[in-house]
């Protein structure tokens, strides 16, 4: 028999959701919409959402590290993404 596992513990990141977001968090938000064609603002972005100066920055590097041109075509390195995100059981 096995013993239930204890919840998992909270988050220590303080994760600004969309409606909370003001301010330079609020812009960041935007202008990773603008550059990414989406409305929903993802987890992982979210978890920067205390520093959006840094997020931009963020946002700028993986854009270019993610989606420019290189040995991977952006089709490969999203389907990698998209399979790596399915092993981690995390939405992508």
């Amino acid at each position: 028999m096995t013993e239930p596992k204890p919840p998992k513990p909270p988050t220590k990141i303080r994760v600004t959701e969309d409606h909370e977001a003001t301010g330079d968090t609020a812009a960041a938000y935007d202008y990773w919409r603008a550059g990414s064609g989406r409305t929903q603002v993802p987890g992982i972005i979210k978890c920067f959402g205390a520093r959006p100066d840094f997020l931009r920055q963020m946002v700028d590097f993986s854009n270019t590290i993610h989606f420019s041109e290189g040995h991977l075509s952006r089709r490969h390195k999203e389907m990698i993404a998209s399979y790596v995100s399915y092993l981690n059981r995390c939405p992508y």
